[in-house]
């Protein structure tokens, strides 16, 4: 299998800068320490994929520091850009000039998404045959997407944070003549209504997956 590079896209987890639509339920250094245990359970889980490369793309800039004590042996790359889609679009650039033969950017707000998703991902983007990949969330983006090359219209003047994402980023993938990949669907935790579904699906969940986001609601409940 070609070399794959697997990139969290991830903030340093400082309180009132993470998670910031939690507040309420939780409060401000309740998100953080809680976005902290996504990022350790993500971390965690790319350390544990098979035949890839491990990496970070961080923000802001001088939250390098941080990412060095938490995921010490990967990659890290600054995010840059005034937007998502520039900070997509900039770290592909950045990483696959590093003579991978694909990449595959992670959200670090799935802390109960199956490993299988992360390495199917990783198998698929493999495949010379196939330009893009994608993980549909559900509610209407992704939690990943995958390239072997750069195609930077893909992230430009996009609709971010609505449901529209998904679909137009394929449109606009196979308007290209570009083949797309699809792993399935997973939820991300951006409401309150979102945190509730984590809760109530964590015992089903089979450790050690999210086993720091297990440890947080232990603690919130003493």
């Amino acid at each position: 299998m070609e070399r794959i590079v697997v990139a969290i896209m991830a903030k340093a987890p400082r309180v009132g800068e993470v998670k910031t639509r939690l507040c309420p339920p939780l409060s401000p250094p309740e998100a953080a320490a809680l976005y902290r245990g996504f990022l350790l359970d993500k971390i965690e889980q790319v350390r544990g994929l098979r035949e890839i490369s491990p990496a970070v793309a961080y923000t802001p800039p001088d939250g390098r520091t941080v990412f060095e004590q938490l995921a010490p042996e990967f990659t890290l790359v600054p995010q840059r850009g005034g937007d998502l889609g520039s900070r997509l679009a900039n770290s592909f650039d950045l990483l696959l000039a590093k003579g991978y033969a694909g990449a595959l950017a992670i959200d670090s707000d799935t802390p109960t998404l199956p490993t299988w998703h992360l390495q199917e991902a990783s198998r698929l983007i493999a495949r010379p045959e196939i330009d893009v990949v994608l993980g549909p969330a559900e509610d209407g983006g992704y939690y990943l997407i995958g390239l072997r090359n750069l195609h930077r219209d893909l992230f430009e003047d996009m609709a971010w944070s609505t449901a529209r994402i998904l679909p137009e980023t394929i449109r606009r993938a196979e308007a290209k003549g570009l083949t797309v990949a699809c792993v399935p669907p997973w939820f991300d935790v951006d409401t309150p209504e979102d945190l509730e579904r984590l809760k109530a699906s964590l015992g089903s969940v089979e450790e050690p997956l999210a086993r720091h986001t297990r440890h947080f609601f232990r603690e919130r409940a003493r």
